[in-house]
């Protein structure tokens, strides 16, 4: 099997993986508060459920990123993950109190923390010009599991007898369902996933240098072999890639470097650039916006349109089909345009969907036909500006950090969005009656953002970089 053969599988093994954690969260959702009702929960204890996912993914993300960092391997990292993910999810079938459901989703959110290894991987392992176009694609893949994962619900929810001391039913039968599509894909993950070299180890004979204009000095990124005496002195530019050697190599290895990546990492100067802090505030107000909206849609289609579960899991699944198409669109449309104008755009139809949900949505009138239209509309602008602005700045974010820090800086953005999203439906649930509160919240911070990146601009770009060559006699 040649080496290109072998990133697309790996790329089609991370897919999967993104695919489950948008299954595992359509198929709890419905049935975890009935779950913990049963267990004498107090109400209060849904939202600790939700949150507690978010809260150790947050906190375990950099320290996975940290590790894949170090070791410039993912697969072991995955499939250590991947344990948490079974155990949480068999703790969430065996149910017997509400601590121990509780308990569950956080050790289940312990697996949800490799991903950002996973981000860090993809980033090495590809070109800055096809990078969004990957993370769309891989975002796609969750949106995914989250339109399909409904549907196991329709035959989990048939689910009544026991096995051996275990109750299986309609509450249960999310966890072990779960559970054995972890353990399914554990199997995958050793057959397709390989620890493809970053694509600079590939192009041998070159060293890559990043030079940041705004610090002007040049800060060596990448250190490769020297070139044998018997080869000419060359130069290769960034953007390619040399698919010889790629197609050729008979066998992949996972690439270890004895430096340490963090000899002179330093925190401060890595996060605190601003354009740094420009796309980790974007990625903290597009989850928060976005999971407030999840919070507020179920009780205003209650409230004024008399939706049920069929009408609500409708709606959510031509959500999920909007917002598949959308990434898919942002990949094709990713070739041609650039991150920064598509993190733009992406503002401007947000800002768009929280004005009209303020002027049409706040105090509805004109009849349940013209209220229903202007509903359908504001969450149609939602949805839409939605993939522009996630993918967008996820792929900025990989190109104004470090490549050889990339598993901890993706820890710690997605940590930021952790944050977000458990923040969000504490701030939606309690202005369900007050719109105009929440959602004039919501449009201050796109505002905010929109100006950020306005004034930062022309730093959202790649560092210009260029790569330098070595001849054997140089002396390194």
């Amino acid at each position: 099997m040649d080496n290109l053969k072998k990133r697309n599988l790996t790329f089609f093994t991370i897919g999967l993986i993104f695919m489950l954690s948008g299954i595992e969260y359509a198929v709890i959702l419905p049935t975890i508060w009935r779950y913990l009702q049963i267990l004498d929960a107090p109400p209060y204890f849904l939202g600790l459920g939700l949150s507690a996912f978010s809260l150790s993914g947050l906190l375990t993300g950099p320290l996975f990123g940290y590790w894949s960092d170090h070791s410039k391997t993912t697969k072991g990292i995955i499939l250590f993950s991947n344990v948490f993910e079974i155990v949480g999810n068999f703790m969430y079938f065996i149910g017997y109190s509400k601590w121990l459901l509780l308990s569950s989703r956080l050790v289940a959110g312990i697996g949800a923390g490799a991903g950002s290894s996973i981000f860090g991987f993809l980033t090495r392992s590809t070109q800055p010009e096809e990078r969004a176009g990957i993370f769309a694609a891989i975002m796609a893949c969750r949106q995914a599991g989250l339109l399909v994962g409904p549907a196991f619900n329709l035959f989990l929810r048939l689910g009544d007898f026991r096995v051996g001391p275990f109750v299986v039913n309609k509450y249960t039968s999310p966890g072990i369902f779960m559970c054995l599509l972890w353990v399914l894909l554990q199997f995958v993950v050793l057959a397709l996933y390989w620890d493809v070299p970053p694509l600079s180890s590939v192009e041998g004979g070159t060293a890559m240098v990043e030079i940041k204009e705004d610090e002007g000095v040049m800060m060596e990124e990448e250190e490769a072999p020297l070139m044998g005496p018997d080869q000419d002195l060359t130069t290769h530019t960034y953007s390619t890639v040399n698919t010889d050697l790629l197609e050729s190599s008979s066998e992949m290895h996972p690439v270890r470097r004895t430096s340490n990546p963090f000899k002179n990492f330093s925190a401060s100067r890595e996060f605190l650039r601003e354009e740094v802090v420009v796309l980790l505030t974007a990625q903290f107000i597009t989850l928060f916006n976005q999971t407030a909206l999840e919070t507020m849609v179920t009780p205003m289609t209650q409230r004024y349109f008399s939706f049920g579960e069929l009408g609500n899991s409708l709606m959510y699944s031509l959500c999920g089909v909007e917002v598949i198409l959308g990434f898919f669109f942002v990949r094709w449309l990713s070739r041609t345009v650039s991150d920064r104008a598509m993190l733009a755009i992406g503002l401007v139809i947000c800002s768009a969907a929280c004005i009209w949900c303020l002027a049409f949505l706040c105090e509805p009138r004109g009849g349940y036909e013209w209220e229903l239209s202007a509903f359908i509309i504001g969450v149609f602008l939602q949805l839409l500006g939605l993939p522009f602005v996630a993918v967008s700045q996820v792929s900025l974010f990989s190109k104004v950090t470090a490549e050889k820090t990339q598993g901890f800086s993706q820890g710690v953005r997605r940590s930021v969005g952790g944050v977000a999203t458990i923040l969000g439906p504490l701030w939606a649930g309690g202005l369900t009656n007050n719109l105009y509160i929440m959602l004039g919240m919501m449009l201050a911070l796109l505002v905010m953002i929109s100006v950020m990146t306005a004034l930062s601009y022309e730093r959202l770009t790649e560092p210009r970089r260029v790569e330098c060559a070595h001849s054997s006699d140089s002396g390194g």
